[in-house]
């Protein structure tokens, strides 16, 4: 026995967002999964540059941000149209307000800088859903069966990419959760926004979240995952403390981040026995506090628009960004 499970495909493929959201729909946000994606949309979230597909911000032509090289002899961008999934995505829009995208597995949250930062991932267009997707290495994950199924002794002879969009709302990230089930027990805790808040700390208020996430896990999850034993799942609770619902659910494995915990850690806990244990940034100097920023920032956004932040605050850059983009669009008019 070791700290964690072994992989195979079967088990990957069981935390794909299609596989569970239909058990657990009423427990969680209201989402639209799009499984008939366009053949080449692969290679347009796999090609260079930022471009963004005709038509999907109800322009003539596309917008496409590039250097200024005077080469004419470069050729030109492929440019990408996808009429019929901008139908589907405006309809969901229409019919949720506002989404936010996924892939079968990851959500674009490091390209999140590329919205308005007062209501990160917030799309409200075809076009910042392809933005937000172009832009980032989480959901590059989600391309290749070779990483989706990194570590497994064998891959599927298929793997078809899934398009989700779940219903949008501002969430408060102090409020998220990740838990550990380790051989169907539920054994640790961990508060997922590696920030000091002080209701965390209060000795009541954690027996409160440790109730309220124990009896969920027992009444709502532990009967309808039938998938495996090991499991991580996100959790959002209300503004009381009270209740909550499921983001999202996990392998339990490496490539999973345990944040307060190690593997290690949460393996001795199921072997001991210990009662259900909870993590949290107990003080400002806590070593893990204000940690969480992704390592490879510059790595997370595309090089033409890591060059324009360069000086520049996020208000600045967003206005850079903004008439860059603004030009290329006069530009191919």
């Amino acid at each position: 026995m070791t700290a964690l499970p072994p992989l195979s495909a079967a088990y990957v493929l069981s935390f794909q967002f299609s596989s569970w959201y239909p058990r657990f729909s009423s427990k969680t946000i209201k989402s639209t999964i799009i499984k008939r994606l366009p053949p080449d949309f692969v290679e347009y979230l796999d090609s260079d540059g930022v471009i963004v597909p005709e038509g999907s911000e109800n322009l003539e032509s596309a917008t496409i941000v590039e250097d200024d090289s005077d080469d004419e002899t470069e050729e030109p961008e492929k440019r990408y149209s996808f009429p019929d999934l901008d139908a589907e995505i405006r309809q969901c829009i229409t019919e949720y307000g506002a989404v936010f995208p996924k892939l079968n597995f990851s959500s674009p949250k490091d390209a999140s800088w590329i919205l308005p930062a007062g209501s990160p991932l917030k799309c409200t267009s075809p076009s910042d859903i392809y933005l937000l997707l172009k832009c980032s290495d989480f959901a590059n994950h989600d391309l290749s069966k070779h990483h989706v199924f990194e570590g497994c002794e064998e891959h599927p002879e298929s793997y078809n990419l899934e398009l989700v969009l779940r219903k949008w709302y501002s969430i408060d990230r102090s409020r998220e959760c990740r838990c550990f089930v380790r051989k169907n027990s539920l054994i640790g805790i961990s508060q997922r926004d590696l920030n000091y808040y002080d209701f965390w700390n209060d000795s009541t208020t954690q027996e409160k979240i440790t109730s309220v996430i124990r009896a969920f896990w027992q009444t709502e999850i532990q009967p309808k995952w039938s998938f495996s034993e090991d499991y991580v799942f996100d959790f959002l609770l209300t503004r009381d403390l009270s209740r909550g619902h499921i983001i999202d659910f996990s392998p339990y494995a490496i490539r999973t981040d345990p944040l307060l915990f190690s593997y290690e850690e949460l393996w001795d806990l199921y072997q001991s026995g210990a009662h259900l244990v909870l993590r949290v940034i107990d003080s400002r100097a806590h070593p893990a506090a204000n940690m969480n920023a992704p390592i490879h920032q510059h790595n997370m956004i595309p090089f033409e628009a890591f060059s324009m932040s360069s000086g520049r605050d996020i208000n600045e850059f967003s206005k850079v960004w903004q008439e860059e983009l603004n030009k290329s669009i006069q530009d191919q008019e």
